[in-house]
């Protein structure tokens, strides 16, 4: 079993205390030491890394994955890509991600109906490296919905983004299909989406269809994720028990009550960099600025942001995540929601890395051994040259991550020179 002992580096321990200078000692997966002064274990036949003074940090969770999404500039682009190569697509991805720190990541859609979970199980088989993950269905939505990409004179559901369901019963047959398949969370389009020709503020889902869906989800063991924009796609979330809500951005006082009862129960990851950079920074893709307000998005974006900020006040579970993959969002960029969270929703610094690692844990299923360096816990872990509580865009910079821990072994490794149990900053 190996031993790793991180000394002399800043400790972030997730758990909302100010960091300290200390030494933290993994054995096999588990943290089973954290000190708080310098030199307090012995090494004993333990790797040593000498962080100099590294922010030493839980590992990072995205609330809002696509590991599918091949950073192409449409949802029939990313749709159309074949399943070997895709499939090939999202390992590659996924190592990515793990080398940035994003040691857990929540599944929010796959592009077809199995690449989320057999990407899982090869990570968790440790035939690839990646983070780790929960698996997704594809988008279920309805007909004329956001992600509906079939065509009347090409009648095959397997060129549509989205699996295509009308009514209680093809509801329960389509959840039931990726329940067989072995999906950890199911999930639904509530809402429209500009881009796809349907205005974010529509409701396409009857409340038979989502119930159907969430009663064969909860039933099995399983969590339903929404795609919910309009303000009465996040009141259906509330009244049928869905588990996680992506966007959010139109709300009312009746809606922000009930996300603020439920908070307890819900999460919440917005996509914040979905509606900045779609709104400002996609004219390479033929989105300027101002066609990005004309379809709607300047005018979501300013309510999403205070929406949020109000949610944040009613401690709302608010994490990072959402949409990358898209051709101006692209994959390995996620932690520009650490950033906007702090630019535009009012969090302090410490409150957005908080997000992403004790909350991180929490949507994970795992509060008691995930987000936090703590004794007992996992040792999901990241070393940082800079402090991110100072500067939270260091996280954003892959030459920043010195090094990633994940499940006690190394991922990304210390840049280091030293003797056979010795190891220093080169």
């Amino acid at each position: 079993m190996a031993h790793t002992l991180f000394t002399n580096v800043r400790i972030f321990d997730g758990s909302g205390a100010q960091p300290y200078h200390g030494e933290v000692l993994v054995e096999g997966n588990r943290i089973t030491r954290v000190a708080r002064s310098a030199r307090s274990f012995q090494s004993g036949d333990a790797t040593v890394i000498d962080g100099a003074g590294a922010f030493l940090m839980p590992g990072m969770t995205e609330a809002h994955t696509h590991f599918s999404w091949n950073d192409q500039p449409s949802l029939n682009a990313i749709q159309m890509m074949p399943p070997e190569e895709h499939i090939l697509w999202c390992v590659r991805v996924a190592k990515r991600y793990l080398e940035m720190g994003w040691t857990s990541c929540v599944g929010a859609a796959t592009a077809k109906a199995r690449l989320d979970v057999v990407l899982r199980n090869a990570i968790n088989a440790g035939e690839f490296p990646g983070p780790r993950y929960l698996a997704a269905s594809q988008e279920i939505t309805t007909i004329g919905g956001l992600g509906d990409e079939s065509r009347p004179h090409l009648p095959f559901p397997e060129l549509s983004f989205g699996c295509v369901v009308t009514g209680a019963d093809e509801m329960r047959r389509a959840a039931r299909t990726y329940i067989k398949y072995g999906v950890d969370t199911l999930k639904i389009n509530l809402s429209g989406e500009y881009i796809a020709g349907m205005p974010a503020e529509t409701t396409p889902f009857t409340d038979s269809e989502i119930a159907a869906l969430v009663e064969e989800a909860h039933k099995n063991g399983r969590r339903v994720a929404a795609h919910a924009r309009s303000c009465e796609s996040i009141k259906q979330c509330i009244r049928h028990n869905i588990d996680l809500i992506y966007h959010a951005s139109f709300t009312d006082d009746e809606a922000l009550d009930m996300l603020e009862a439920h908070r307890h129960r819900i999460f919440l990851a917005p996509g914040l960099a979905w509606l900045v950079n779609t709104s400002y920074h996609a004219s390479e893709y033929g989105i300027t600025p101002a066609i990005a307000e004309s379809m709607g998005y300047h005018r979501e974006l300013e309510t999403a942001i205070e929406s949020l900020k109000k949610m944040h006040k009613r401690g709302v579970r608010i994490l990072p995540g959402g949409d990358y993959g898209f051709a101006w969002i692209k994959h390995a960029t996620n932690a520009q929601d650490l950033e906007y969270f702090v630019k535009y929703l009012g969090f302090s610094p410490m409150e957005a890395l908080l997000s992403a690692t004790r909350l991180g844990g929490e949507i994970m299923l795992r509060p008691h051994e995930l987000g936090q360096v703590k004794e007992g816990y996992l040792a999901d872990m990241i070393l940082v040259d800079g402090d991110p509580l100072s500067d939270i865009r260091v996280l954003q910079d892959s030459k920043r991550i010195l090094a990633v821990m994940k499940d006690g072994e190394f991922y990304k490794k210390p840049e280091v020179q030293g003797t056979r149990n010795m190891t220093r900053w080169a």
